[in-house]
């Protein structure tokens, strides 16, 4: 039982750097990116996030959301911090 739901969170942890990943990818090589866009993208990631760790919402707006944005800012489609 407390394998199985060990199993079950690292998946989950697996599958949310994955869509992170993803996400990361994205904002970089969209050619044209508004900062609408990108700030839909990282929503969707916090969204999908939050599908597989319900409570979690403060804890991605701690490890990935500046990660995310700083893609943003790197890219100049932001010249300041949205944290």
């Amino acid at each position: 039982m407390v394998n199985q739901l060990y199993d079950e969170e690292t998946k989950n942890l697996r599958r949310l750097q994955l869509m992170v990943d993803l996400t990361i990818q994205i904002l970089y090589q969209t050619a044209d990116l508004s900062l609408l866009e990108g700030l839909r993208h990282i929503q969707n990631a916090k969204n999908f996030a939050l599908a597989l760790f319900p409570t979690k919402a403060e804890t991605f707006d701690l490890l990935y959301k500046p990660r995310l944005l700083r893609v943003l800012k790197e890219r100049g489609i932001i010249d300041f911090s949205l944290n």
